[in-house]
């Protein structure tokens, strides 16, 4: 279990670092990825270069982004599959003139996971936001 949860964690670590190489390494080649409840859009089936393509866009105008996840379960549905949760508050930080400098999205995250080579890898992502807090205009606010 111990090395489920270190992966999740490795993603949300290298995420906030903007280390896109390390993003990549957690996911298989093509990933179920659903954002539905934050953006709307329905969930699909996309390549792992794409995720991190879309966060280093997205995540581009911030100085600083902290992920913060917890309260973790883990059910291995056998040797090569698995399934976890956990909670995730996540913080986007940009210098605004407004000094409105922060956006906090509070929810949970699903995950399925494979093993591969010896390794998890996430193969389904999903967010389920419960509420954001905090400037929403924040990337389009000119800096301060």
């Amino acid at each position: 279990m111990n090395d489920i949860i270190d992966r999740i964690n490795e993603l949300f670590i290298a995420t906030d670092e903007k280390s896109w190489t390390r993003v990549s390494a957690c996911f298989t080649p093509l990933v179920h990825f659903d954002m539905s409840s934050l953006t709307g859009q329905p969930a699909s089936t996309i390549s792992s270069d794409e995720i991190v393509a879309g966060w280093d866009a997205g995540l581009a105008p911030f100085e600083a982004v902290h992920h913060q996840v917890g309260n973790y379960r883990v059910d291995t549905v056998d040797e090569n599959e698995a399934t976890a949760f956990c909670y995730g508050l996540a913080y986007h930080y940009r210098r605004t003139q407004t000094g409105r400098n922060t956006r906090l999205f509070v929810g949970s995250y699903d995950f399925h996971l494979v093993r591969a080579n010896d390794a998890w890898l996430i193969d389904r992502f999903t967010f389920n936001l419960k509420f954001i807090d905090g400037n929403l205009s924040l990337e389009s606010e000119p800096r301060g």
